[in-house]
């Protein structure tokens, strides 16, 4: 949810561009890429045990159930 400023989360076909207040789900497992030009303040919400990078490892991506 875009709490002030405008966004875009890119995906591999297409792009969502998003303004304040409004919200968008990704589908689970969907290649994505949040961006934005200027600073945008957003709220991001994640289900419990979901690794920051998915499944690909190395030293960025958390452990399961770790505040990052």
């Amino acid at each position: 949810m875009v709490i002030d400023g405008d966004m875009a989360i890119e995906f591999r076909d297409g792009r969502v561009e998003l303004k304040t207040g409004e919200m968008f789900v990704v589908p689970k497992g969907v290649e994505h890429k949040p961006v934005a030009q200027n600073e945008c303040q957003i709220l991001l919400l994640e289900p419990r045990g979901l690794v920051n990078t998915g499944d690909a490892g190395g030293e960025l991506t958390a452990d399961n159930d770790v505040w990052v």
